[in-house]
């Protein structure tokens, strides 16, 4: 049995939790919950006890301050990281000389000073961090990884990746913390991290060099003052009539219970106007990204897109390999409701025969002089992240099996993630192309530290 200690008690860590009381209670038991807001830390332990019959009665909790005295005296192994990404550094790294293990959540950290102070921190203690890269797991990114590994498509050239965030998921992001770039690094690491961990293991490379263009161009009062938008409530919880980008917290029992419940502890607010001032996260982003083996990348975000998904398509030497994956079909407002429609949905708000955008996921594989193919995809299930998420607990809470396709990630690969964003930040700040070795950024693995 191992123990662990949770930092960070907001919906995030509800994954954690239940995969503690629930499939891997035998193997893993909660000891610690550490968060700034003792109301949220309350709120999972009632669950866990209400709801999953967990007994809660040994776990201990507090805030940052106490962490080094709750991991003493819990007697915790390991450690979850689910806190917001500017604190991720300091709790990895107090965490580690505490004499713990990490899993953390993506992103790694936010900004350059923080991986060198992880990097510092793992070196000095010999502990492990594991990046928690769900979507290494989908089936169907998986399914590209074994093309590319294979050789079939000979040695890579180039890769283009677009990204789109429709208007359910993309404009959370600009109701919560994740708003103020200083707290996440933008989506660019925040978001992103995701997509460069894919493309840097899809292709068994370390970025070179960077240059990022984008901007604040949909979202936040700038955007709204040019588009001449009508005014709207500086949040999302109110009576009477709602716009379609409103979030009203009473409406999810969870949301309304971690956050609006709780907001008299820390004054934090999860459902802000994102057309209000404040904004300082891009909602699109183009990047250029070069290799250390010679291939490059043109990657794209979209964060209000009508839909949800993504397209990767990777050129080799032998031929090519095109991923296109689409989550959500369409966002609409009826009835003074979002609704977010699922893949059998057809033709509400449009005539009875329309047809949405098909909702799926197709890998293409075509060589040189040849026809194309459609490669089969293993079904993913009901697990979140295109069927990841189950397949990550599985290796963190009963261990990795041997792995040909190298899913398990450690902090080097939450670093070389991170690098593309920091370097696409200073990008975007200065209008140059940024290298990850101008700023000494840690990405090779030296030893058995990592």
């Amino acid at each position: 049995m191992t123990t662990y200690a949770i930092i960070g008690c907001g919906h995030r860590a509800q994954m954690y939790v239940d995969a503690i009381c629930g499939p891997h209670k035998d193997r893993a038991a909660l000891v610690a919950m550490v968060d700034v807001n003792p109301g949220r830390v309350k709120v999972h332990k009632t669950i866990m006890a209400d709801e999953r019959g967990y007994d809660t009665s040994g776990i201990l909790t507090g805030g940052p301050d106490d962490l080094e005295s709750i991991l003493a005296r819990s007697g915790a192994e390991r450690v979850i990281v689910t806190s917001p990404d500017y604190t991720h550094a300091d709790m990895i790294c107090r965490s580690l000389r505490a004499g713990t293990d990490v899993i953390t959540e993506k992103p790694l950290t936010i900004d350059a000073a923080s991986v060198h102070a992880i990097a510092d921190a793992v070196q000095a203690t010999r502990r492990h961090v594991v990046v928690t890269f769900n979507y290494r797991y989908s089936p169907r990114n998986s399914a590209l990884k074994e093309v590319i590994q294979s050789g079939e498509i000979g040695e890579v050239t180039s890769v283009a990746f677009e990204w789109v965030l429709d208007t359910a998921h993309g404009a959370d992001y600009f109701r919560r913390w994740h708003r103020d770039k200083t707290n996440s690094g933008g989506l660019l690491i925040h978001k992103a991290s995701h997509h460069f961990d894919l493309v840097n293991w899809w292709i068994d490379d370390i970025p070179t060099r960077v240059y990022a263009s984008g901007g604040v161009r949909f979202y936040g009062s700038e955007s709204s003052t040019a588009r001449r938008l009508p005014p709207h409530s500086p949040r999302g919880t109110h009576d009477g009539p709602h716009l379609p980008f409103e979030l009203d917290l009473r409406d999810d029992p969870i949301l309304k219970a971690l956050y609006l419940d709780q907001e008299h502890y820390d004054g934090y607010l999860r459902d802000r106007d994102v057309f209000g001032p404040g904004v300082t996260t891009e909602d699109n982003a183009s990047l250029v990204v070069d290799y250390r083996k010679g291939p490059s990348m043109s990657y794209s975000l979209n964060a209000h897109s009508p839909w949800e998904g993504y397209r990767v398509c990777v050129n080799g030497t032998q031929g090519r390999a095109e991923l296109t994956v689409v989550e959500r079909s369409a966002v609409l407002f009826q009835d003074d409701k979002v609704e977010v429609i699922d893949p059998s949905y057809r033709g509400a708000g449009a005539d009875a025969d329309t047809t949405v955008r098909p909702v799926g996921e197709h890998l293409i594989v075509q060589k040189h002089f040849a026809v194309a193919e459609e490669r089969p995809i293993l079904d993913a299930g009901p697990s979140a992240h295109g069927g990841g998420d189950h397949r990550l607990l599985a290796d963190i809470f009963v261990g990795p099996d041997e792995d040909p396709l190298g899913r398990p990630s450690d902090w080097v690969d939450g670093a070389r993630a991170v690098a593309v964003g920091i370097c696409a930040n200073l990008s975007l700040a200065e209008g140059r192309a940024v290298t990850p070795e101008e700023l000494r950024l840690p990405l090779d693995r030296v030893g058995d530290a990592e």
